[in-house]
Parts: structure tokens; sequence; C-alpha cells
């Protein structure tokens, strides 16, 4: 009985949207069109390029390579594989969701355990800098000096995040002191191994982050049009309206909270604790690329939450020090 409940509570549900989308067409099309123009002028042209790279970095022995370079650093700092170092420092410059696709192509590849894939996850949830650093900052915020605050509240917080979860799933330890003459040799042998002709990766890297960059397209889209419908529907302050609207579909929410006419520190803080969750739209976007893996989101989940709150915080008790040296 309850099943068939659930079922018609579903069914009156996509009803209900169906109306709204006929009724409130207008509004409807402004936010499919502001999906695309965000998806155009931020997604596609900061994560196309870091996508493509991976890829063939990944067929070529890179993650060898790095891994063998930094793994005391990962295995000392966070109790992680070495692998995962790649994972960290790709998703350090090209921000979320990216980590999830890294994540995603090292477990299938074998190169990170279940467990391992589900850890990594959870701290490297990096924004990319060039959209906090110039849409954030500059395009909405237009303080150039805060955005650097949140920039660096938003990866420190990350960090912690990292140290928290280290005695999850802890990886064995290695002994054996780095060696950059093993790091060349081991990725030298992966590439050799590699039966793909450079034409032939080069096709699959490009197929692949154009279906990935196309879902994040068509998540964006839908959470965008799901926040016009609450927002018709729901009578909340600004300030409340915007928030949610942030928890929702981030870059909308962020848009609506530099518009509020409040105090430049408040803004900053709600920015920063935003930025760091992600908005439902990008747990989905998470989900979407982990959905044939066995990797858990509870955890990653967790974080977002811990890490919001951590880096509005850090912002919170930061700011009144940091704009008064700038």
């Amino acid at each position: 009985m309850k099943k068939i409940g659930y079922s018609v509570f579903i069914l009156i549900l996509l009803l209900f949207i169906v109306f709204e989308i006929l009724t409130e067409s207008k509004s409807i099309m402004e936010s499919v069109t502001f999906s695309f123009q965000i998806w155009q002028n931020n997604i596609f042209p900061s994560l196309f390029p870091f996508f493509v790279l991976s890829e063939i970095l990944i067929h070529y022995g890179f993650v060898e390579f790095i891994s063998e370079l930094f793994r005391p650093f990962m295995s000392k700092l966070f109790c992680m594989n070495g692998n995962a170092s790649f994972i960290f420092f790709m998703s350090l410059v090209s921000g979320f969701p990216s980590n999830a696709k890294y994540t995603r192509e090292l477990y299938q590849k074998g190169m990170l355990s279940e467990d391992e894939a589900t850890k990594i996850l959870t701290f490297t949830h990096f924004s990319n800098p060039l959209f906090i650093l110039g849409t954030v900052s500059l395009l909405f915020l237009k303080n150039k000096e805060v955005g650097f605050l949140i920039l660096i509240c938003h990866y420190i917080s990350n960090i912690i995040i990292g140290l928290i979860f280290r005695g999850y799933c802890r990886s064995e330890k290695s002994n054996d002191k780095v060696s950059l003459k093993r790091a060349i040799l081991k990725m030298h042998d992966k590439r050799i191994k590699n039966e793909n002709s450079f034409g032939q990766m080069i096709t699959n890297a490009l197929t692949h982050s154009i279906q990935t960059l196309l879902l994040i397209l068509g998540t964006v889209t839908m959470f965008l049009v799901l926040t016009t419908i609450i927002d018709h529907n729901l009578t909340l302050s600004p300030l409340y309206q915007s928030t949610l609207n942030g928890f929702i579909e981030m870059t909308q929410g962020l848009k609506y909270i530099s518009m509020l006419n409040i105090s430049l520190k408040v803004k900053s803080v709600l920015t920063a604790m935003i930025l760091s969750f992600g908005g439902l739209s990008v747990h989905m976007q998470v989900i979407s690329i982990l959905s044939d893996t066995k990797i858990k989101y509870l955890p990653f989940l967790t974080a977002r939450i811990l890490h919001s709150a951590f880096a509005g915080i850090l912002v919170y008790l930061i700011f009144p020090i940091w704009t008064s040296l700038i």
C-alpha cells in the first residue's frame, strides 16, 4: 500500500511540474536560457579542456608518475593511496564535478578501491578558482580581494575535511623512498602498454568529455526549472529565498545573494557556504557520473555539510582582519 501511495505522489508531483511549466512558460524559458548561459560561459570553457587532457594523461601514465612523487604526501596527510594525488591536484585547478569524473576513471581502471574512491571524493570538492576569482568576486560581489578570501577559506576548509576523514578506510602505507627514476619508468611502462593510438585516445576523450558536459547541462537546467517553480509557490524573504536557491542550484543563488541589500560580510559568508556545499544540482551531477559504480554518496554529502559550515565560519572570523589589511 505504501508503494502505491508513493507512486501516486510521484505522479501528482510530475503533473504539478508540467502544469507549472505550461502556466509559467515565460519564467521557465528564462531559467532554461540562463542555464545555457551558465554552461556556455562558465562550465564548458572551464571544464572541457581539463576533461580532455585528464583522460589523455591517464592513458599516458601521468597517474603513475604523480602518484609516485606525491605518495608520502597523500599517505602521511590523508592516509590515502598515492594514485589519489592525481584527483587531488587536478581537482584543485579544474573544479567540481571533475573530481567525480577523475575518481570514476581511476576506480574503473582498478587504481582505486571502492572505499578509496569514496574517501577521495569527500575532500576534493574544489570550486574552479577562475569561477571564484572571476564570476563570483568580480561579476557578482564586485570585490576581487574578498574573492581571494573566499577562495582561501574554501580550500582550507576542504583540507580540514580531508584530515577529519583521514581515519576513514586507511590505505596501506609504503615504506619505499620516493624515486623520480621509478616514477618516470612507471609512466613509460604505462605508455608502452597502452594499446590505443593517439588518435583513438583523442576521439574517446572528446566523446566522453562532451557526454559528461551535456549531462551537467541537463542537470543544471532541471534544477533551475525546479527553483523557478519553488520561487513561484513559496513566499520567503529575499535573503532566505536566495539562500534556498543557492543550496539547490549554486550559480543562480550566488547571483541573487550578490544583489541583496545586505553587508558584504554576510554576502561573503553565504557565498562561501554555498560554494562549499555545491548545491543539490552539483550533487546530482556527482551521483549521475558515479551511477555505474559502487562508490558511496553519503560520505560525500556529510563532507559537504561540514565543508559548508567550516568555510562559512572561517570567512566570518577572518573577514574583519582581511578587510583591514587590504
